[in-house]
């Protein structure tokens, strides 16, 4: 079996990186944090013109017709590049609306309508409540990337059947900007109050949800702490200690193996939850529990060993080691952190267990 990306992935691949590099070098992401925070139109628009907010999107609706592999690999690139971009809340406000049925909202996602995804480990934290064959929003979820500028929104709430999925038009009221340490992106709050809503799915639409949301904030989790090894390795041939490269000493060269690693294993199981989600596999949560598991744990690990292998010099504001590290820590809290995902892991295994099914 070959694991590797196919040519045309890797073409993919390669396209992303160019265009990134060009467009979400470190001055333009500095730019962005700079300003505050937020996310930059410039290459938002670049990348729609590119059909990235279509890549998973069924070539009928306008999209690309490719699949959750290729939409990974853009992920990858983008957490690699630290962009300042709605991609990823996007993507998968597009994907919960593709499944509900509604073409015409997906089609406003296409032409660069921005979407937020809010999910909270608390699900009462969000009511939903019939009113005749409608429903209204009640309660704050928790805080939301890019909900100050989202226009739509894909939300998780409580409803007297279980969870529930439901998309919202957003209006100014709604939401409230929330400063965060990670600047290379918007995060916010939404309130409702009786807002209205509309019905996408059950609880299944929900664990889909999850399972989307997981391996993609998996995903950019991945291209963060390569671009953070890459980085320490560079560092590690330069930086000059007893007139010798500190990448010559034992502990410096053992901290650099073991974040090659963890690198490693978070882009087997990254990519692992992305075929499984792409192909409909029975395993897909599983999949998708493990990646934000192994990533979440790998990224603390390679983001602290980037940063003891750069010195003093990793703790500045001018290195750019900490707009990696800042993204990190909230891509790790972001659907579920580890702990959720072991819990949720167990919960789908313990069945198999009980039945003396293997779980590997």
């Amino acid at each position: 079996m070959d694991f590797a990306l196919s040519d045309d992935q890797e073409a993919l691949r390669d396209g992303a990186r160019d265009l990134l590099d060009d467009l979400s070098s470190s001055t333009h992401v500095r730019a962005v944090v700079d300003a505050g925070g937020g996310w930059d139109t410039t290459l938002w628009q670049a990348m729609l013109d590119q059909g990235w907010a279509g890549v998973a999107v069924p070539e009928p609706l306008g999209g690309l017709g490719l699949g959750t592999v290729e939409l990974v690999v853009l992920l990858e690139q983008i957490g690699r590049h630290a962009a300042p971009v709605p991609f990823a809340s996007t993507a998968l406000a597009a994907a919960a609306l593709l499944d509900a049925g509604h073409d015409d909202e997906v089609a406003a996602l296409l032409r660069g309508e921005v979407a937020c995804v809010a999910w909270s480990r608390r699900v009462d934290a969000l009511r939903a409540d019939p009113v005749g064959t409608d429903w209204a929003l009640h309660g704050r979820p928790d805080p939301v990337l890019f909900a100050p500028s989202a226009t739509r929104a894909v939300v998780v709430a409580a409803t007297g059947q279980g969870p529930a999925l439901f998309s919202v038009v957003l209006g100014d009221e709604h939401r409230a900007a929330e400063p965060a340490m990670d600047r290379t992106r918007e995060l916010g709050w939404l309130h409702f109050d009786a807002t209205p809503a509309t019905f996408l799915g059950d609880a299944s639409a929900v664990d889909a949800l999850v399972d989307r949301g997981a391996t993609y904030a998996a995903a950019e989790m991945l291209g963060g702490a390569d671009r953070v090894l890459e980085m320490a390795v560079a560092y590690a041939k330069e930086r000059v200690q007893f007139a010798r490269p500190i990448g010559s000493f034992q502990a410096v060269k053992h901290r650099c193996a073991d974040m090659l690693v963890d690198v490693e294993g978070m882009r087997s199981s990254v990519y692992w939850a992305a075929w499984c989600l792409g192909a409909g596999d029975r395993d897909r949560s599983i999949a998708a529990s493990t990646a934000k598991i192994w990533c979440s744990d790998a990224s603390k690990r390679v983001m602290a060993s980037g940063l003891q292998v750069h010195g003093g010099i990793g703790f500045t504001w001018e290195h750019d080691l900490h707009l990696f590290l800042k993204r990190a820590q909230l891509d790790q809290l972001t659907f579920g952190d580890a702990s959720y995902h072991r819990e949720r892991l167990a919960a789908l295994l313990r069945p198999r267990v009980e039945a003396g099914e293997s779980i590997l």
